[in-house]
This record gives structure tokens, sequence and C-alpha cells, in this order.
């Protein structure tokens, strides 16, 4: 019986080896697999990150065409603007998010799933060959939808309209397409509150000491401008002397005639603005503004929008990692139990065999001391 354990014993000796062989590989694998995962994953993220903000960036480029599909009542009223606001906003998140799936998912999708098929094939050899024939039903690639999530309503919140009338060659206009918005409001300002010198006698008293106006040394061309056309319009609106020494000179010098004209052709214009001014020409104008804002609103979430879309895809991806890695841990519990059963059974055969070696032996002595025995009284007798 000594030699069939002893075969058994050496057999199942080999077989623990090869599971701690096993075992070994599978750990060192999923150690080098788990790097390379991790660089994939961060590979993959970038692109649909580069990928959504440069669809996102062409998109807001073509916003303009998106509002002019926008079709609604419009009317002035405080209640109807705040409702076309309203719908206009679910209008242009629809839109773009619509827009965005179109360009993004599918690609990102398929980007996806080449990335998810690799890791399994990766994977694969450290699982047991049952486990192998199962893995799609155990890991089902299912297909990946992005959020982009975009919040036109809180977004645009605070868009103001202002779709008053105003004359292409009113005072405000000129001076606001002359200096721009900011400066023209400047000059605008000026004119509307007038500060009057005082003399150096009264402005000064023994008491306070004179303080310096400080002027910048290198002025701006734009400042130079500003300055020089708020004292033409201070002055203006301080003397009228100054237009009527203008008016008759223009006047002797043009004639009465093309002055006349002039007028005409300024009323003629004027008239022609405030009666195209219609609800419709309202509305063209409400939805430029709100083009201009929604545009420089949207900008600023462009590398927030990415930065979502790349982290919902990188969870997916770690999401399937992680179910696969668990198929992997499962193998390394069977592999340690495995290892384990051979080892307990190894050595309840190393017992076995030492305890049929001092059988053995007790029998040996059992056998001399027979033939002794056998010896010394039977064959005397």
């Amino acid at each position: 019986t000594a030699c069939p354990l002893h075969h058994f014993r050496v057999r199942s000796m080999e077989k623990r080896e090869d599971q701690k062989d096993r075992l070994e590989f599978v750990r060192n694998q999923i150690n080098i697999l788990t790097d390379d995962v991790k660089l994939k994953i961060k590979e993959v993220t970038e692109e649909v990150a580069n990928k959504v903000s440069s669809a996102m960036t062409d998109e807001i480029c073509r916003l303009s065409v998106l509002v002019d599909e926008f079709y609604s009542d419009f009317h002035p009223s405080p209640q109807v603007l705040k409702l076309y606001k309203s719908e206009l906003n679910k209008h242009i998140e629809e839109g773009l998010g619509r827009n965005l799936a179109d360009r993004c998912s599918s690609e990102v999708n398929m980007s996806m799933y080449q990335s998810q098929q690799e890791i399994i094939e990766n994977l694969k050899p450290l699982l047991p060959s049952g486990v192998q024939n199962q893995i799609h039903v155990l890991i089902p690639c299912r297909k990946f939808d992005l959020s982009y999530d975009l919040n036109c309503h809180s977004l645009c919140a605070d868009f103001q309209e202002d779709i008053t009338f105003r004359f292409s060659l009113g005072w405000t206009a000129l001076v606001s397409r002359f200096l721009g918005p900011k400066n023209a409001h400047r000059v605008l300002l000026g004119m509307a509150e007038p500060t009057f010198a005082l003399p150096r006698s009264l402005a000064s008293t023994p008491c306070t000491a004179s303080t310096p106006v400080l002027v910048p040394e290198n002025p701006s061309q734009e400042e130079l401008m500003v300055s020089l056309v708020t004292n033409l319009a201070s002055l203006t609106s301080r003397t009228s002397m100054t237009v009527i020494i203008i008016t008759g000179v223009v006047w002797r010098t043009v004639g009465w005639k093309v002055i006349s004209c002039s007028l005409s052709l300024y009323g003629l214009l004027y008239l022609y603005e405030r009666l195209t001014w219609t609800t419709k020409a309202k509305e063209r104008a409400f939805k430029q503004q709100f083009v201009n804002y929604a545009t420089e609103k949207l900008q600023m979430i462009v590398t927030f929008t990415s930065k979502s879309c790349s982290h919902q895809v990188q969870q997916e991806m770690a999401t399937t990692f992680a179910r696969l890695c668990q198929q992997v841990d499962i193998t390394e519990r069977n592999l340690e139990g495995e290892i384990a059963r051979l080892s307990k059974e190894i050595d309840q055969l190393e017992k076995i065999q030492s305890n049929s070696k001092q059988l053995r032996k007790k029998a040996v002595q059992l056998e001399d001391e027979l033939d002794r025995f056998i010896e010394q009284f039977l064959q005397t007798k």
C-alpha cells in the first residue's frame, strides 16, 4: 500500500504546485492589466472630452440657426415674454442635446465598445474555461447614452431683453457706434449729470490743501476720444448759442434747401424705422440679444460639460473592469481553495504513509518474534 500512496501524494503535490503557479500568474497579470486599463480609460476619457468640447463649440457657433427654428407666440408684455423665454430655453436645451448626441454618442459608444472588448479579451485568460464561455452573459455590453445636462433655464435665468425702439441715427446710437457701448454709457452719463467747474478761489480754502489731479501720463486714444466727446457734449448741453452759430454758418454756406432736404430725409428715415418696428421686428431683436447672451453663457460651461461627459465614460468603463475583476477574484479564491484542499489532502496522505510505515515496521518485528518463537519452542519439540 505504500507505493500507491506515495504516487498519489506526489501527484497531489504536483497539482498543488500547478495551482500555486496559476495563482501567481493570475495575480501578476491582474496587476499589469490594471495599470494598462487605467491608461486606456484615461485615453478614452480624454478623447471623449475633446470630442464633446469641439462639438459643443461648433453647436454654439450655430446657435442662431437653432433659435431661428423656434416658433411661438411673441408679445412685448411681461407675462408672454416670461413664457416665451421658458419655451425658448427648453427648445435650445433639447436641440443642443439632440445635436450633441447625433455628433458624439455613436462615436463614443463605438470607442467604448472597442475598449471594453479589448479589456475583456485581455482578462479572459485569467478566468476558468466555464466562465470564459459565459463572459458576455455575466458582463453584457449595453448601449451607453451620454447625459449633457446643459440646464439652459438656470444658465440664462438672468437674461434681460431690451426691445424698446432706438433710432439708428439717434444721438445714443451714433455715440454707441462710434465709441462702443461701455464708453458711450460713460459719455451719456456725463451728459445727464453735468459737473460745473468752480473758480479756484472758491473751491479752495486756507484750511484745506489743494489735492493735485492725477492725470494719466500716457492716455490711450480711446480715453482721449471719450474725453473729447464728453467735453463737446457737455459744452453743447450747456450753451445753445453754439448750436445757433453753427446752424447760421451751415445755413449761409449750404442753403436752406439742402438743410430742408436733409431734415426731410432724416424724418422719413425715422418714420420708416418707427413704422417697421413691429412685433416681428421686436422678436428678431429679442432672439438676437438672446443668442448673444446664451452664446457667452454656454461658452463658459464647455469645459465643465466635456469633463462631465468624460467622467460618465470613465465610470462606465471602470464599472465594466470592476465586474471583470470580481470574476478574477472568484478565480483567485477558487485557486486558493483548491490549494488549501490539496495541502490538506497531502497532509493526510503523509500521515497515512507515516502510519503505514510504522505499522509495517511493527509487522516486521512481530514476524521476527514469531519466527524466533517457532524456532525456540515448536521446532525443539
